[in-house]
């Protein structure tokens, strides 16, 4: 029987990033980390072409390196479980790309990819081409058919990870209800819909979250998931508009916005746009600090001044200087008086400054705030920028991406960070008062003081980001007591 999605901190990985498999990881999770963890988000553990797992070629197996299907079933037993679902797109090596490679306009799937000049009746304007939300600079590939003929197809992100054609193909919205029903059987709680925002797509517009289409799309998502207890979660990077819309629609969100928030108030000790953000986000919703991806600096946008946002970012490079040689693969200097960086890539506890105290109050903030916190692996063990990795991939965002091995693991929790944290997370999963009532409290310009109710029971936080101190006090067999730092 699946497991509901419960209140409890949900753990973010790679299936190879804490050991080498999905047995390592169910290893380590039942030796350290007991009911401090009540969820995990496996990233791709599907065969894939590219992408870190990002470029799917099928959803039926479990790619043999990392294990099987009865390993997923273990974990499904012991935690509710989110995976991830490609819907914009899928790999180059998929068996229906081939197919339409193969067949071209005789094959089924003729219809099931976005041919780049029949959706703009030739090529798009200027004006059209401009309007687009581009994350790279020709979004689309020629497909070179076996009759000798080629097409430019649609790619929002890279060659290997073709677009998927949504709303305007028969095969397509088949595919897409068959998929998520089988992942819905194979003992998933959510299912985490990847780049949703470019999925639906309409001539004359940026491509990026077209309504109503992109209602239609997460309509279709819900009717193949009807009769079970499964949901899924829109994967949106941008600013908060799109986050209060879904919470409009009562579908789970991100909270991508928090992480910058709180890199603001701990390097300018100011809590004004923290605060606010804390009052009007989602509360349905799941709470990060740290993710694969990076930590998003469009999602903060119109919740502080834009000189605030670049200042933020200028604050973290200037405290991780290593991070330009990122920039210089794509010969693009950081600018700090424009929006030139989509998301930095950088571990959370590098962005802090490497400061354990500084870390511990993030931390704390995060598992007080409205919504059920993730906690990516690596910010688990409070880790560093792995340029190693990096220099050996050539991939930014692998500097994100460290792959623990058993025995680093046993030596990193023993780190008074990691330690403390354990602390905090049992504490957030297992009190009471967070099933309660959340009150964001009065406090003066450079404070913030949260307080968790339920009955009698409660727990609250104390931080003076001026001072960079915090106190959580909350009740334990009716008395009150008080959370300490271990040395």
């Amino acid at each position: 029987m699946i497991k509901k999605i419960s209140n409890r901190i949900m753990l973010i990985t790679y299936p190879d990033s804490m050991g080498n498999n999905l047995k390592d990881l169910e290893q380590v999770l039942s030796k350290y980390y007991g009911d401090a963890i009540g969820g995990i988000h496996i990233l791709p553990f599907f065969p894939s072409s590219g992408d870190r797992g990002f470029a799917p070629i099928t959803y039926d197996v479990v790619d043999p390196r990392f294990g099987d299907w009865d390993d997923i079933k273990r974990l499904s037993e012991k935690y509710y479980l989110m995976c991830d679902y490609m819907i914009n797109h899928m790999s180059a090596q998929s068996a229906i790309y081939q197919d339409y490679l193969k067949k071209h306009n005789k094959s089924k799937y003729r219809d099931f990819f976005i041919k780049w000049n029949e959706f703009w009746d030739g090529e798009p304007s200027s004006e059209d081409f401009q309007k687009l939300y581009l994350r790279k600079q020709i979004p689309y590939i020629y497909a070179q058919f076996a009759d000798g003929s080629k097409e430019k197809i649609w790619t929002t992100f890279s060659d290997e990870q073709i677009d998927i054609n949504c709303l305007g193909s028969e095969e397509a919205k088949k595919y897409l209800a068959e998929q998520l029903l089988k992942l819905s059987d194979r003992g998933m709680t959510l299912i985490r819909t990847d780049a949703m925002a470019y999925a639906a797509k309409r001539k004359g517009e940026n491509c990026f979250f077209v309504e109503p289409e992109m209602w239609t799309l997460i309509d279709q998502c819900k009717e193949a998931l009807k009769g079970t207890d499964v949901e899924i979660l829109p994967e949106i990077h941008e600013n908060y508009f799109y986050q209060k819309k879904l919470e409009e629609q009562d579908v789970w969100t991100y909270d991508f916005q928090l992480p910058y928030l709180i890199l603001n108030a701990v390097y300018f000790g100011r809590t004004l746009y923290l605060k606010n953000w804390l009052k009007i986000c989602p509360r349905k919703q799941f709470t990060t600090l740290d993710t694969h991806d990076g930590i998003g600096v469009v999602d903060t946008r119109y919740l502080m001044p834009d000189e605030e946002v670049l200042e933020t970012k200028r604050k973290v490079f200037e405290a991780n200087p290593d991070l330009n040689v990122l920039y210089k693969d794509s010969r693009v200097k950081v600018n700090f008086s424009k929006f030139d960086t989509y998301q930095i890539i950088c571990c959370y506890y590098d962005a802090l400054g490497s400061d354990d105290n500084r870390y511990l109050i993030a931390r704390a903030v995060q598992f007080f705030a409205p919504g059920i916190p993730q906690v990516y692996y690596v910010g688990l063990f409070a880790g560093r920028n792995d340029f190693k990795l990096f220099e050996s991939t050539r991939k930014g965002r692998d500097v994100n991406r460290h792959y623990y091995a058993l025995s680093e693991i046993e030596e990193e929790v023993k780190r008074p960070v990691v330690r403390n944290m354990y602390r905090l997370m049992r504490l957030r999963n297992n009190h009471e008062a967070f099933n309660g009532e959340f009150k964001l409290l009065d406090s003066d310009m450079y404070s913030l003081h949260i307080r968790w109710e339920n009955g009698g029971s409660f727990a609250e936080l104390f931080v003076n980001f001026k001072e960079m101190r915090f106190k959580i006090i909350y009740t334990e067999n009716d008395k009150v007591e008080e959370f300490s730092v271990d040395g």
